[in-house]
């Protein structure tokens, strides 16, 4: 890593991250800066910052007299990370949704047709459906920007479970190309809704997927907030897709989605 200047504090965060997502650095393994420095041969001051930055993220932890150590991982963790995205994102995208440009489509479609490749590795999935939504973040205030960006790094570490299961990948485009065809008709409510649906069933499949008996505390405020109504959702290891419905007035109308997790009737 050395002999990069001006990049070496990036290079070594990604470097970190992605053996943080990949699991070899597993939850709470104590990073020693010492080691660390050696192994991926640099100095201190940039890897300090480098940590610095993944404890913004959640990625790693301080703790009294120990230094960092890899965070550990939990499922109220990934809850409460859909739960501020629900919250933030979907709105955010029906209020920009006149800023989206053709490039930004394309970039959109483009990263979409690569999801859809039949040979596609889950890796490789997992890095075009971030391509996918990654194409809005510029359209976006930058403290949301950020705050979207620190969520979604903190989900990916978990999507290496839940995206190991086929239905899940066929799930994720069939939405993602929803949601593309209401950016391309500049259809703020109906884009909002469709992200509000997958970003739920994202977290619906991905906590469950681990914890069929996982009880939701931050999901159900949070919906309740947006006037959403989720059947079953305090009902553990319910089994099958739950129904969706929106309370809202002004509800866009959509057609008929359906995915392992959830269920909207038109």
């Amino acid at each position: 890593m050395a002999g990069r200047p001006g990049t070496a504090v990036n290079d070594i965060y990604l470097a970190i991250r992605d053996r943080i997502i990949g699991g070899d650095y597993p939850p709470g393994l104590r990073l020693s800066q010492q080691q660390l420095a050696e192994e991926l041969r640099v100095s201190r001051t940039p890897l300090r910052e480098a940590l610095q930055k993944l404890e913004v993220e959640g990625l790693v932890i301080g703790q009294a007299n120990r230094g960092m150590e890899v965070a550990p991982v939990a499922l109220s963790d990934v809850e409460n990370s859909y739960a501020l995205r629900l919250m933030v994102e979907p709105v955010t995208v029906a209020a920009i949704v006149a800023r989206v440009t053709e490039s930004d489509v394309a970039a959109m479609a483009d990263a979409l047709a690569e999801m859809e490749r039949p040979s596609i590795s889950i890796h490789e999935f997992q890095e075009a459906h971030w391509r996918f939504h990654r194409a809005l973040l510029d359209r976006y205030p930058e403290a949301f920007t950020d705050l979207i960006r620190t969520l979604h790094t903190r989900i990916y570490r978990h999507q290496r479970l839940y995206f190991s299961r086929p239905v899940a990948l066929a799930d994720f485009t069939r939405l993602d190309q929803v949601f593309l065809d209401a950016l391309r008709d500049h259809d703020g409510a109906r884009a909002k809704q469709v992200l509000e649906f997958h970003l739920l069933d994202a977290a619906l499949g991905l906590v469950r997927d681990v914890d069929p008996t996982y009880a939701f505390d931050a999901l159900p405020v949070t919906l309740d907030g947006l006037e959403i109504e989720v059947d079953g959702l305090a009902r553990p290891d319910h089994g099958g897709p739950v129904d969706i419905r929106w309370r809202r007035a002004n509800a866009a109308s959509l057609p008929a989605l359906e995915t392992a997790n959830l269920r909207y009737r038109a």
